[in-house]
């Protein structure tokens, strides 16, 4: 019999080996941190969507800034239900934290039944004084 507990230990220590690795192999200034780029896209809709949303429909998230396709809109509430989310999916987590494995959203309509889903993109290099007003001290 396989024991699932013992094989999940093994793969989390595992990756948490590489994340270690990672995170000790990049180059930053004391100044600078690293973001992901985001893509949140309609993976699904099982119901009536009323703002007319369609799989495939997507927004960008880019540092602090959001951005649509051009021409292309995108539904509020279920925008609202992601952007808590944003900020720790946009960072490294440990290998064994939900905001690793879980990357998906619902829109709050329960009529809609639209999920998301959040793809990480390009790991982007931040410079803290260009994204903050509080300048930064050694």
């Amino acid at each position: 019999m396989i024991n699932k507990t013992n094989i999940t230990r093994r793969i989390i220590r595992c990756a948490y080996s590489k994340y270690q690795a990672m995170e000790k192999s990049k180059d930053l200034r004391d100044d600078q941190f690293e973001l992901y780029d985001l893509c949140v896209v309609v993976e699904t809709i099982s119901g009536h969507c009323t703002c007319n949303m369609a799989a495939g429909d997507c927004f960008y998230m880019k540092g602090g800034k959001i951005s649509l396709p051009d021409g292309a809109d995108f539904c509020l509430y279920a925008l609202q239900s992601a952007i808590p989310l944003l900020p720790a999916k946009q960072r490294r987590n440990h290998p064994a934290d939900w905001m690793e494995t879980d990357a998906r959203v619902t829109c709050p309509d329960p009529a809609c039944g639209l999920v998301m889903r959040i793809d990480r993109q390009q790991l982007r290099v931040l410079d803290h004084d260009e994204v903050s007003p509080v300048p930064w001290k050694e």
